[in-house]
């Protein structure tokens, strides 16, 4: 055995929890690559107001259906200029059904600046800006980098709007699930008795029903008065009521594997109290197991967000989320003038693929010392 193995070993032996799972978890290309995906996608929601060119209420009628525009760099038009640019609309309307379609006007070239002044807003709620990543130098220039819906609205700035919203109700329905299923599946598994009886039954019973049923059932008995906020917070409380079971059933098997086990009884005959054998004892030893079993849980969260709104029963405008923007593509007429509003339902399939590989990595690196 060389020095090198011999000195990697004992590091190994002699390095904390946390960093033997960081360690293998980096080994896990696939993995980290969701990992930085993810970080991604929650700093374009962290910045949504700064990163879009405009907000999700602005439109313009003259430009319904609008196609993706290209973003250049070169100008041949008139000899070789360099600096970013989109080119124009030419505007054609059908004469019998008035529908538009519209061609490439070369013609006209629209400047795009970087940090361009724009609509004011509020970055992070509280500090006053007008600046945008990017835009056209000219406020009031058509620029749809991924093309316009049916109200000429610019759907590049809805899909990064509505990632805020799609990506948070993800962990905060987590959030609720995660306390849930921990607090009772501890009881359960723990104290056992009557206890782990009533609560295996209610568990049965949530996961006996169809869940689409259910979360139509229960959207629908929202009231149709409530606001974005309150409607927001109900499907997130639906969410977690649904989708705490399965973590119960996990945290109930860990709590009987480990309340015989050596060292909570020692915890025991310390004088520990109950509470702290649960918490300081046998919650920390299988933590990596629950990091793992959250990141996991958060697309179920986003699709199951996604399924409502797209059928109407979900968030509704003017809330801006991934479900509520695809709902625009129910219509196949729609779809095939306008392909590219199918375009958030791209983001939703990044979002959960990026966090379904971290979650494998995470998984398999909750216990290190596993080959």
């Amino acid at each position: 055995m060389t020095n090198a193995t011999r000195s990697e070993r004992t590091g190994k032996q002699s390095a904390p929890q946390w960093r033997l799972v960081w360690w293998k978890f980096r080994q896990h290309r696939l993995a980290m690559a969701g990992a930085l995906v993810t970080l991604l996608i929650y700093l374009v929601a962290l910045f949504a107001e700064f990163l879009a060119p405009v907000s999700t209420g602005t439109f313009d009628p003259e430009y319904t259906y609008a196609p993706p525009q290209r973003l250049h760099l070169v100008d041949t038009s008139d000899g070789w200029d360099l600096g970013l640019h989109v080119y124009g609309y030419e505007q054609h309307r059908d004469p019998d059904s008035l529908e538009p379609s519209y061609t490439v006007d070369e013609s006209r070239t629209i400047e795009i600046g970087l940090f361009v002044k724009g609509e004011e807003y509020d970055l992070f709620g509280l500090i006053p800006w007008d600046r945008h990543l990017i835009g056209p130098k000219t406020a009031g220039d058509p620029f749809y980098l991924l093309g316009a819906d049916r109200n000429g609205r610019d759907l590049l700035s809805r899909i990064i709007h509505g990632t805020r919203v799609s990506m948070t109700i993800g962990l905060v329905g987590v959030t609720f699930s995660f306390f849930l299923g921990v607090v009772l599946g501890g009881i359960s598994g723990y104290i056992g008795g009557r206890a782990d009886l009533v609560i295996q039954r209610l568990v049965e019973f949530f996961m006996s029903i169809p869940s689409i049923p259910l979360w139509l059932g229960l959207a629908a008995a929202l009231p149709q008065t409530w606001g974005p906020v309150q409607r927001y917070f109900a499907i997130t409380v639906i969410l977690a009521m649904i989708g705490w079971t399965d973590l119960a059933r996990v945290v109930r098997g860990r709590f009987l594997s480990l309340r015989g086990e050596d060292f909570v009884t020692s915890a025991h005959l310390d004088g520990c109290t109950r509470p702290r054998v649960i918490f300081g004892h046998m919650l920390p030893s299988f933590t990596s197991h629950l990091i793992a079993s959250v990141t996991l849980s958060i697309p179920a969260m986003i699709l199951a967000e996604t399924a409502l709104s797209f059928l109407g029963l979900g968030l509704q405008a003017p809330v801006v989320s991934w479900g509520v923007l695809l709902q625009e593509a129910q219509n196949v007429r729609v779809l095939a003038t306008a392909p590219w509003l199918m375009l958030p339902g791209l983001a939703v399939i990044v979002a959960v693929l990026s966090l379904n590989f971290a979650g494998d990595g995470l998984r398999d690196a909750a216990d290190p010392y596993k080959k």
